[in-house]
């Protein structure tokens, strides 16, 4: 089973996105899943996962409204306010009754606070996931949250988390070496997971495979495998390629790995960690 376990959709009429701006350029659009649809049946693709692009109910409710009409989404990590305990676990108790409901995310990179994570209140809500054996996606965007993912684990050592676009590693920029000790100590704990997606509009100007590579051999070292995932990030990938450009480099990028290991990363751990099952629809 082929998953794509990062991607999102969008309706500017009937949900508010104020990240979402005009000079945003080629996504500052309404995106709905057939207009996917295709691409993912010429390329074999048979599950995604959707994940929310707001901290809104509205949002989560139309991805899981979404999901109902389309066999092929496997998934859907949604949002509660993890910083509202007492209103979260009212929420999930809901959610959790959906079985397209997945995880949990929240655009921590939009918080005023780059410590919010770390919030009392936030690690109440993170505690509700814990007990619940639910998933938190974590947009953590280096310099500022990569570094809290360790703590997190102390924590809350059974919380599965996952890194999305592993934390857009500084590729034009001093840090490298830094980003690369910060990815490794949150790869000790064995419940934390990557996402190779969203590296492609990290990179900027010029991204390949090659550029691409090195990145993707340090996560499989550090990580291994069998807690690696691919993700599109469709469509925000499209503000620097094409979901089919981004699905072929990714794979020359790993083409010097095993067919094993490539199965892993292209469906089996996004499997398992989500849950998703191979006759689900």
């Amino acid at each position: 089973m082929i998953i794509d376990a990062h991607q999102h959709v969008w309706n500017l009429e009937t949900c508010s996105y104020p990240w979402l701006v005009p000079d945003l350029g080629p996504i500052y659009r309404t995106f709905e899943a057939p207009e996917l649809e295709p691409v993912l049946k010429k390329l074999g693709v048979d599950k995604t996962v959707l994940i929310q692009a707001m901290d809104s109910y509205e949002d989560t409710d139309y991805m899981l409204e979404t999901a109902v009409c389309c066999s092929w989404i496997g998934g859907v990590v949604g949002w509660v306010p993890l910083d509202r305990p007492e209103e979260a676990a009212l929420r999930l108790e809901r959610y959790r009754r959906n079985p397209n409901f997945k995880g949990v995310r929240h655009l921590i990179h939009g918080e005023q606070d780059p410590d919010w994570l770390l919030r009392g209140e936030v690690l109440e809500g993170l505690k509700l996931l814990e007990q619940s054996g639910l998933p938190y996606d974590i947009v953590a965007v280096f310099p500022h949250h990569l570094k809290h993912i360790p703590k997190l684990s102390e924590k809350l050592p059974h919380l599965r988390m996952v890194i999305d676009h592993l934390a857009k590693p500084p590729f034009q920029a001093d840090g490298w070496e830094e980003w690369a000790r910060q990815l490794k100590q949150t790869s000790e704990n064995p419940n934390v997971f990557a996402k190779l997606s969203g590296l492609n509009t990290a990179f900027g100007d010029g991204w390949s495979a090659e550029s691409l590579r090195p990145c993707f051999e340090y996560a499989m070292d550090v990580f291994g495998a069998e807690r690696l995932m691919y993700g599109s990030d469709w469509p925000v990938a499209i503000l620097n390629g094409s979901y089919e450009e981004v699905w072929e480099q990714t794979h020359l990028a790993l083409s010097g790995f095993s067919a094993k290991e490539k199965d892993a990363v292209f469906g089996g751990t996004a499997a398992r960690f989500y849950r998703i099952a191979e006759d689900a629809e």
